[in-house]
Parts: structure tokens; C-alpha cells; sequence
């Protein structure tokens, strides 16, 4: 891979070295300076020739409003051009940073269009399209040792944690004893959860999930879910506020239910002891929106912009009950899905959690 990715670098570069020798010769600053020399050529002229006509048929020249005119004249003039100037000199520019900002938001996919009157955008565009390619050459790369070596840790661990268990019903253990192979079972699982979470993402970044939709009751689904953690909001002591329409989504039952897991984990783990999580599912027209709330502390603003990012831990007294992972693994199956999310701090406290789904 990294030999690979090595030899495209160098060919880009040969690539970019040919096409340069062969860009046109004029920068954009000769550009931008001809511009102006251009507009003030067309601007005076213009002026002089409206003037011109103006003395004919109303016959001004010996008023004194003249030189008002021609500046109010030039100044419209040059305005008019000044705008179409910027848009032709600019607009490469601007969408070269639209394509950055894309590039900020983790699409290393894109490419801007190189051909260009203008040698320096040409370079520009290029030396761009050569980074990008080089990101993504480092993500795919990445993201394979990542896979890989996540793989080859799942038969170790589910071994492990085989013995543990075989180890916890035994009877004539101390109970010292006994406490390591819960630890032992504890830190296994949590491995064996982070492990299923990398495989997964991994799947669904380089789009190996089976496209096997089909018709079920997303409020149902919702529902086990937050039965599977009674536990947790029980030993929290917190109180639910349920308000879920009937509602049937064609999807990919499995990938949904990571999504509504996580939500509703986190709800249960930030929220304050004795505090309220509400749920609320509905429809409006083809969109079906789910939220979840909860009365914890909410999220910093700092840590708004990143939580979905992969391994990102925002709230550092969690650290140990988590991996970074969860949200960012909804973010993408909710992508996958042509869904959204987006997550807010509530007034009164606590963080509130937007899912949007279209119906097709």
C-alpha cells in the first residue's frame, strides 16, 4: 500500500511538472492588474461617449453639471464591470474553497477541475487534487491496519473471554479470585464491543453492508431497545417520558438498531442521577423524526463539532466506560441510510439529539 501510494505521489508530480511547462503563461496577478487597466479603459471610454451624446441632444456642454455626470457615469460603469471582473477572476478561488471545506469535513473524494486560463490556479488546482489523493491514499491505508488488526484481535479475545467464563462457575475459587475473572470478563466484553464497533465501521466506510431493507416497526424496534437498558435507567433512577406514533420504516433493521442503542446509552450514561430522558418518535410528510433528551450536563461547545469523529471523547469522567466510537458509527450508518443527525444543549440542561429519516 505505502509503496503504492508512494509511486502515485511521484507520478502526480511528473504529471504536474508536464502540465505546468505547458499552463499558460500569464499569472493572476498580470491577470488581475490587466483587469483593472481594462476596466478603466472601458469605463472612460464609455464615459466620454454617453457625454457625447448627451451634448447632442440636449446640448450640455456649457453645463455645469457635466463633470457631475461623468463621474456618476464612470462610477455606474465601473461598478457594472468591477462585478462581472471579480466573478471571472474570483470564481475559480471561490470554489476552491468550497472543495476545502468539503475536504475539512472528511471527504477526500473531491476534485476541482485544473484546466484554467490562469497559470497560477492551474498550479493551485493541481497541488490540490495531489493532496486529496494523498489523504485518502493515508485514510484507505489506515483504515486497513485498523480492519486488520481489529480482525486478528476478535478469535484471541472471544477466546479469553470463553475461559473466564468457564472460570466464573467454578466453585472452590476465593473469592479474590473471583474478582479477577470478573475483571478478566468485564475488559474482554468491553474489547469484544470495541472490536464489533471498528469491524462494522469499517464495513459501512467502505460500503460492504448488504442491502437487505425491509419493512418493520421503527417504534417497536425503539422500544426493546430501551428495555435492554432497563437496568442501567433503573440503578440511575431515572424517569422516562415516552411519546412514540406507530410508525413503519422500510430499512436495515440490524444497522438501526446501533443507532437507537447508542443514543439511548448515552442518554442513560450523561444523564444526572434521578433525572428525566424523553423520547419522542414522529411524522411529518415523508420525514420520520426521532429525539432524545436527557438533564445531564450537556455538551462543551468545543466538543459539539467533533463528537462524531472517530475515537473522539469529549467528557473525560466517561472515558472509561467508553471508546469514542459510538457516535461516530451512528453518523455513518445514518449517512448510509440518507439520514441525519444533529445534537443540541438544551436551556434548561442536558443535550438533545435530532434524528431525521426520509421515507421513500
Amino acid at each position: 500500500m505505502k509503496k503504492k501510494l508512494g509511486s502515485e505521489i511521484e507520478k502526480l508530480e511528473k504529471e504536474i511538472k508536464t502540465k505546468i511547462e505547458k499552463s499558460p503563461i500569464l499569472g493572476i496577478r498580470t491577470y488581475y492588474w490587466m483587469a483593472i487597466l481594462i476596466e478603466f479603459i472601458i469605463a472612460t471610454g464609455l464615459s466620454l461617449i454617453l457625454i457625447l451624446i448627451l451634448d447632442k441632444v440636449f446640448n450640455i456642454s456649457d453645463d455645469s453639471m457635466v463633470p457631475v455626470f461623468a463621474v456618476l457615469m464612470c462610477s455606474t460603469i465601473t461598478a457594472g464591470i468591477s462585478f462581472y471582473l471579480n466573478r471571472w477572476v474570483l470564481s475559480p478561488i471561490r470554489k476552491l474553497g468550497g472543495a476545502m471545506r468539503q475536504v475539512a469535513g472528511g471527504d477526500f473524494k473531491i476534485q476541482v477541475a485544473t484546466k484554467s486560463k490562469i497559470r497560477d490556479m492551474e498550479e493551485i488546482n493541481r497541488n490540490f487534487n495531489l493532496m486529496v489523493r494523498a489523504l485518502d491514499a493515508t485514510e484507505v491505508l489506515q483504515s486497513d491496519f485498523v480492519s486488520n488488526v481489529s480482525h486478528e484481535f476478535k478469535t484471541p479475545i472471544t477466546a479469553i473471554e470463553g475461559y473466564a467464563m468457564l472460570l466464573q462457575g467454578t466453585p472452590d475459587m476465593t473469592e479474590e479470585q473471583q474478582e479477577y475473572v470478573d475483571k478478566i470478563l468485564l475488559n474482554t466484553r468491553r474489547l469484544s464491543g470495541l472490536i464489533g464497533n471498528v469491524l462494522l465501521l469499517s464495513k459501512i466506510e467502505n460500503q460492504q453492508i448488504p442491502g437487505t431493507l425491509k419493512p418493520y416497526r421503527l417504534d417497536e424496534q425503539i422500544r426493546k431497545v430501551l428495555m435492554h437498558h432497563e437496568m442501567e435507567w433503573t440503578q440511575k433512577d431515572i424517569d422516562l417520558d415516552v411519546e412514540m406514533d406507530d410508525i413503519t420504516f422500510c430499512g436495515n433493521e440490524s444497522l438501526m438498531a446501533h443507532v437507537w442503542d447508542n443514543l439511548i446509552n448515552n442518554a442513560i450514561k450523561f444523564n444526572s442521577q434521578g433525572g428525566m430522558m424523553r423520547l419522542r418518535l414522529w411524522q411529518a410528510g415523508n420525514r420520520i423524526h426521532f429525539t432524545v433528551e436527557d438533564e445531564g450536563p450537556g455538551i462543551a461547545p468545543e466538543d459539539q463539532d467533533h463528537i462524531f469523529d472517530k475515537f473522539y471523547q469529549g467528557d473525560s469522567s466517561h472515558k472509561q466506560e467508553g471508546n469514542g466510537l459510538g457516535l461516530s458509527l451512528v453518523k455513518r450508518i445514518l449517512n448510509a441510510c440518507s439520514g441525519e443527525i444533529a445534537v443540541e444543549n438544551r436551556k434548561s440542561g442536558g443535550a438533545l439529539f435530532t434524528v431525521v429519516l426520509t421515507r421513500e
